[in-house]
């Protein structure tokens, strides 16, 4: 079966997302290049709505908000990012089996073109292309139907600032550290670049490369555009999931805990314990495993001040997975105790369950 390259440009917001889960579930195979005529805030299936969006912010600004039938974290896209979605049938051969072989191999055709352009990306498992230290290119895969869904995007600008605004957080100082460490650890073309010569590149130049680099690993494509039948199943899905039920649906059993992934191997985390002896909150980050910029804070009264400021240094790029005797050790050598708030506590706020 041939596979069909739709090169959409830009089309309305909605329209960007509901294209490919109607070609999966249509089961046709097909290459998206397609880009948002305007901002909007795309949610992961299993997130709970109102724990990551402010959704107030995103009301006042007519910022929409999509849920897809994908996994992964709330995201805010606009024109600036080109996207690529590769529909596939499970059953096609060109399909690797074990997860990380599909990354690699697929995400070959945005790491060529980012080299072309003078960007020197490469490929980090599990699912990232970096330039440097720095993500520049969210990509993510599921099963729709029959087909795997295969999305990702090249990264011309970025609002970091607006990205920074539309998800909930405890409170502005843990935004700050959100919006820090998502400057560090993602990149665009135009950062790359520069301005003068990222203006070279702009989305048609980018999904000519794309389109050539994709069929140089899949095959001639067959052009087509958006006919009476996709744009009937679209129309279908569109009163799912544009509705409030389909986009409210989900409810985290996790109320306490705000987690942000920046990019594969850095987290910002935030988490609120209610011990007996009062509330302890942490805001930390974890890179590659290791804690950092660890802040402590809480409703207790009887831990001093330069105790926190000892716990907090302690940690400070230690392995996560080390924390309970790290926990226990403080205690012992410092000799604190806080009524009602045991070495139990103190490990359940900070723990992160990562995984590398």
């Amino acid at each position: 079966m041939t596979i069909r390259l739709y090169d959409l440009g830009k089309i309305p917001w909605d329209q960007s997302q509901l294209i490919y889960h109607a070609l999966a579930g249509m089961g046709r195979e097909a290459l998206c290049l397609v880009s948002p005529a305007t901002p909007y805030v795309c949610l992961g299936l299993h997130q709970d709505l109102e724990q990551e969006v402010d959704l107030t912010y995103c009301e006042v600004n007519r910022i929409p908000i999509f849920r897809r039938d994908l996994g992964g974290g709330a995201v805010y896209l606009d024109g600036d990012q080109l996207f690529f979605q590769l529909i596939l049938r499970r059953d096609n051969p060109l399909v690797p089996e074990k997860r990380e072989a599909f990354y690699r191999k697929f995400l070959q055709p945005p790491i060529s073109v980012y080299r072309h352009i003078g960007i020197p990306a490469r490929y980090r498992p599990i699912n990232d292309v970096v330039v440097g230290t720095r993500k520049i290119s969210g990509t993510g895969a599921s099963e729709i139907g029959d087909c795997v869904v295969f999305v990702g995007n090249l990264i011309i600008g970025f609002d970091y600032e607006t990205m920074c605004r539309v998800l909930k957080v405890p409170d502005e100082k843990f935004r700050d550290k959100v919006k820090k460490t998502l400057r560090e650890n993602l990149s665009t073309i135009r950062r790359e670049l520069g301005e003068a010569k990222a203006e070279r590149w702009n989305q048609a130049a980018l999904s000519r490369l794309l389109a050539e680099a994709f069929q140089k690993l899949l095959g001639r494509m067959k052009r087509d555009h958006i006919d009476s039948a996709v744009r009937a199943k679209m129309d279908e899905l569109g009163q799912r999931m544009l509705s409030k039920e389909w986009l409210y649906g989900r409810r985290s059993k996790h109320p306490l805990e705000r987690r942000i992934k920046i990019r594969a191997g850095t987290d910002v985390v935030y988490r609120v314990h209610k011990a007996q002896g009062g509330l302890i909150r942490a805001d930390f980050e974890v890179r590659e495993g290791k804690f950092s910029n660890v802040h402590i804070s809480g409703d207790f009264f009887c831990f001093p001040k330069e105790g926190i400021e000892w716990l907090e240094s302690v940690l400070e790029g230690q392995p996560v997975d080390r924390l309970p005797r790290i926990i226990e050790r403080f205690f012992e050598e410092k000799e604190i105790e806080v009524p009602g708030i045991r070495i139990a506590d103190w490990i359940t706020v900070l723990e992160t369950g990562y995984s590398p």
